[in-house]
């Protein structure tokens, strides 16, 4: 059975030794443009079209494939009852 992930929505898989792209057999440690909006991250690693969200520790745009998603600095803070995220789903 072959791992399969994605890395900025590039297909990838691991051969046993290393994850590669799926596509054309390159290590995925070379970077690729988001398969969404076609950018490269930024300097500091951050998904270009969102940049730097100030107070969150992680997020990412979903690059066509998955969700979008930010992570919040303090974990002590959470969405109340009835609130919602950005996109106006209940978190």
């Amino acid at each position: 059975m072959t791992a399969k992930s994605h890395k900025r929505g590039h297909e990838i898989i691991y051969n046993g030794d290393q994850w590669q792209y799926s596509d054309t057999g390159e290590p995925a440690e070379e970077e690729r443009s988001c398969k969404r909006c076609g950018r490269m991250p930024t300097p500091e690693g951050h998904d270009a079209c969102l940049g730097k969200l100030p107070g969150v520790g992680a997020a990412c745009c979903g690059h066509g494939v998955d969700d979008a998603y930010a992570i919040d600095n303090n974990p002590k803070l959470k969405a109340e009852e009835g609130e919602s995220n950005s996109r106006g789903e209940g978190w």
